[in-house]
This record gives C-alpha cells, structure tokens and sequence, in this order.
C-alpha cells in the first residue's frame, strides 16, 4: 500500500482513502483471524495426538526464525541501523522478517520510527496509555495496542518515516516481495511435512504446527511489546514516555520486552543494559560480530547508561519532594 493512496492528516501521519482503508483492514483481519485458527487447529490435534515430532520440531524452529528476523533485520537492523552487514545475511534477515506476516517492510519500519517519534503520545499508532485512567480504560488501551490499532483508517508517510528505504532499491525489493516470502513461510513446513511423513496429513500438521500455529505465537507475542510493555514493566531510565522492561515478554520476543532500555537507547544494537537482562537477539548479534557476520554495532558505554540511569533516579527523588511539599501546602 502506498502513501499516495492516502490524504495529509499531521505531521507524518495520514489517513487512508476508502478504498484503501479496506485493503487495510481486510488485510489485517486476516492475518490476525487465519492464524488463529491454524492455532485452534493445532491446539486440536495435539489434544488428539494426531501430530508428529517433526510438527513439534517445526514450530520451534521457524518461531526463531520468525522471531530472529523481526526483532534482528526489521528492528535493529532496518528501523534502528544498529549494526551492518552483508548482502547474503541481510537477504536472510529480510526474508525471514516478512515469512513473520507482520507487514511489508515500509508499513513495519514507517509504523516503528513513528512510534519512537510520538511514544504514548498523540500521534503513536499503538500506545496503550490514551485511553483514560480507570481499570476499564487501562484494559481497553491494553487491548487496542495489541491487536485492533492495526484496523486504524490512518497509515504513515513513507517520505517521511522512511525515505531511506525509499531510495534504496535493494531494500525496496523485499517490500514489494513481501507476499511471495511470507506464502513461502507457510509452504516451506508444509514441504518438510510432507517429506518426513509422505502423506497429505503430514504436509497439513506441518503446515499447521510450523505454519499458521507459529504464526499466531510468535505474533501474539510481539504484538505484547507494543501492549504490555508500554503498561507494566520496570523503569530505570526516564524517556518521558511509559516503556516498561517486562521480562517474560522479553524472553518470548529475543529481548523486545526491554522497551524502557530500549527508548532510553534505541540506536543500541542490544537492548539487555546488564549482562543478565533477557536480550538473545542481542546476544546472538554479538556472537555473529565476534566472527565478522555483522560489523559496526552500536551500543551506548557504561558510562553512558550510568549517567543516564542516575539522572532518572534525581529527576524522580526530585519530583517525589515536589510531590510531598505539595501535600504539605494542600495540609496546611
């Protein structure tokens, strides 16, 4: 979908013609509705034991490979420039990213860095703090941030959030491939399926289990960052928004949990400031420069994450006396 489907609406923000809208919308239900039903499916069968361990073996395999290629070649690579490399694993990375169905490059990165732009603010696709205060309003901006913002009438300028990609034909052929790796992703289970167990039934458990069934995992899981933790998490750095570390969702998406780390670094190839904060994504690209696969990463020094750290804990001492010689004033 381009931008020049769509009308000026702010400042790098647009919104979609009615046409284009519906694309839009028919596009994102389904790649939310169909892998959930490969999910229920799954779920089914392996109730019925009606599965293989190749099914199994499948489902981990490409969930990482899935993963890897949001969180390293979208993420890091693409949205931040965190890190460079080679043609051949930048192909990797690219085509393993779309085989997630998260959207086309230009839609994923145009989405992020507008994001980071207007994080919990006006003018962020997906925050889940605009919605009031209250338990039933903090639940309905959970639930918006994680799935039906992706049903918005609004997209993101590509001139605007990204012009780099835009003049970068190589990056720009993986978007327009995008439908041909992310159907590759869902045929390539069902091949190795079939070859382990040479019957149909095993080409649709493969398909199932390592197809529409990942699928849905994976997505489900990354979906969390931009809900979860955007609500509840710790806070060691003050970014001015609500991103939040929360851990277990850092574990299930390679370290994207690490939101408050990552706002306070997002050019940082590794999202983990301490060496025992869940981060394999960044762990891996430190093992992939230690043999020359990846070069030129990018991280913050201690230095750096020290000061940074010890001006959130000032800034918070000093809004906490604010906050207690208010109380006081109203008092007396």
């Amino acid at each position: 979908m381009s931008s020049a489907t769509a009308e000026p609406l702010a400042a790098g923000i647009v919104k979609l013609d009615p046409a284009s809208r519906r694309i839009k919308r028919v596009t994102a239900f389904t790649m939310m509705a169909l892998p959930g039903l490969g999910c229920v499916a799954a779920i089914y069968l392996l109730a019925s034991g009606m599965y293989a361990t190749i099914d199994l073996v499948l489902f981990a395999a490409l969930y990482f490979v899935h993963m890897g290629g949001i969180t390293i070649g979208f993420h890091r690579y693409l949205a931040h420039k965190t890190f460079k490399t080679s043609r051949f694993f930048e192909a990797i990375l690219l085509i393993s990213g779309s085989m997630g169905g998260q959207g086309p490059i230009m839609y994923w990165v145009t989405t992020h860095r507008r994001h980071h732009r207007f994080s919990d603010g006006p003018g962020d696709p997906h925050t889940p703090n605009l919605h009031g205060e209250g338990v039933r309003n903090k639940l309905r901006g959970l639930w918006h941030a994680h799935m039906p913002w992706m049903l918005s009438d609004e997209s993101s300028s590509w001139s605007l959030w990204a012009p780099d990609i835009m003049r970068d034909r190589r990056l720009f052929f993986y978007h327009r491939t995008y439908q041909l790796w992310m159907l590759a992703g869902l045929l390539l289970p069902a091949l190795i399926g079939f070859a382990a167990g040479r019957t149909a039934m095993s080409a649709l458990t493969g398909l199932v289990f390592g197809g529409l069934a990942r699928m849905f995992v994976a997505n489900q899981a990354a979906w969390c960052v931009g809900s979860i933790s955007h609500m509840i998490g710790g806070r060691p750095f003050d970014n001015g928004d609500r991103s939040a570390n929360n851990w277990p969702v850092a574990l299930v998406t390679f370290g994207e949990g690490l939101q408050n780390n990552h706002h306070a670094f997002p050019g940082s190839y590794r999202h983990g400031v301490r060496a025992w904060e869940p981060d394999l994504s960044g762990w891996t690209l430190a093992l992939l420069g230690s043999v020359g696969v990846v070069w030129d990463l990018r991280s913050p020094d201690r230095a750096t994450i020290v000061a940074k750290r010890q001006a959130a804990v000032l800034r918070r001492a000093t809004q906490h006396e604010l906050d207690r010689s208010m109380k006081i004033r109203v008092r007396t």
